[in-house]
């Protein structure tokens, strides 16, 4: 098979070839070294597509929900993009779930692209390549996107730094641990969703969560709606999507859809940093034997962590500037 340039990848990609997208996906999720000319040259096509996050527990139904969402945004006309983050399995490193497995009803509408990524690790619920992924869905003309997270906690935050808006959905048998994440679901949730609600417990799920809605400010003005929903049989979807619009539109009335959009830009730019900070920082501690023996002093417990990690800064001139470097 021919090999492509990256050049020519992206200008398919912008053209709506899926192949050219599915392609550039793994060039970022590999995070090949092309990567920063693949983002440079999609930016000025960012900004039209809507992120929706949706999190929750293991079995509480997410995939069920965003195969709903997704069939009532195409009755609408509108193109979408979903991404499904699975747990990594511990024998390939890929994602457990497959493509296949799940919204297999949108399998073979073009309208329709659906990726599965493995967490790789990230202890926040998104792959750190996740936001990359995101752009390419952008940049490829999808109107919506929706992100299917692996779980919701009180450190499981990235996707509040990544989506729009963010759909929290628990199940009744959640009520009690909903006691234990109070402060971490309401720093997540744009939207509640109580799914599977013909179950004991649900009625009682809900009032719990009205009333910690109630026990917190409103968000500029928007007021968490906690929703009921029977994902297999499409109950209360509709609602749900409707509260999505009706979110989008008053972040774009209040300015804070551009202000969350700069924070995550922020965010993303300082996590990059870390990132890269961190490998060229390890990279040269393998290879200088001043930093090295450092790092084996605090292997041994002869030095603390911190006067290690001082020392280590304060050589910024050999770190940085070493011949070896």
């Amino acid at each position: 098979m021919e090999t492509q340039t990256t050049v020519e990848l992206v200008e398919k990609m912008l053209a709506g070839d899926p192949r050219a997208l599915a392609r550039l996906i793994s060039q970022v999720e590999r995070g090949d070294v092309e990567v920063p000319e693949i983002m440079q040259r999609i930016y000025p096509a960012l900004g039209r597509a809507y992120c929706v996050g949706i999190t929750g527990p293991p079995g509480a139904g997410k995939s069920t929900l965003t195969d709903k969402l997704t069939e009532l945004a195409r009755r609408e006309g509108k193109t979408v993009g979903i991404i499904a983050v699975d747990p990594t399995s511990p024998f390939s490193g890929g994602a457990l779930l497959g493509d296949r497995v799940r919204m297999q009803q949108h399998f073979l509408d073009a309208g329709v692209f659906i990726r599965s990524m493995a967490t790789r690790g990230s202890h926040g619920g998104l792959p750190q390549t996740a936001r990359g992924v995101i752009k390419l869905l952008d940049a490829a003309g999808r109107d919506l996107i929706f992100v299917e997270t692996v779980g919701v906690g009180q450190t499981e935050l990235d996707i509040v730094e990544t989506a729009d808006t963010v759909v929290v959905v628990l199940v009744p048998e959640a009520g009690d641990a909903v006691q234990t994440m109070k402060a971490g679901l309401m720093e997540i949730a744009d939207i509640f969703v109580v799914n599977k609600a013909d179950r004991e417990g649900a009625e009682r799920l809900q009032r719990e969560l009205r009333l910690l809605v109630d026990m917190h400010a409103q968000r500029n003005g928007w007021r968490i709606p906690v929703l009921a929903t029977e994902a297999p049989k499409g109950v209360g979807v509709e609602a749900l999507y409707a509260a999505i619009a009706a979110h989008r539109q008053a972040l774009q009335e209040s300015g804070q859809l551009a202000a969350r959009r700069r924070a995550h830009r922020r965010k993303e730019l300082l996590d990059l940093l870390q990132h890269r900070l961190l490998a060229a920082l390890v990279a040269q501690l393998e290879k200088d034997r001043v930093l090295l023996a450092l790092v084996e002093q605090v292997q041994e417990g002869v030095l603390d962590p911190y006067s290690a990690a001082q020392q280590i800064l304060k050589d910024r001139e050999a770190l940085w500037h070493s011949p070896n470097s």
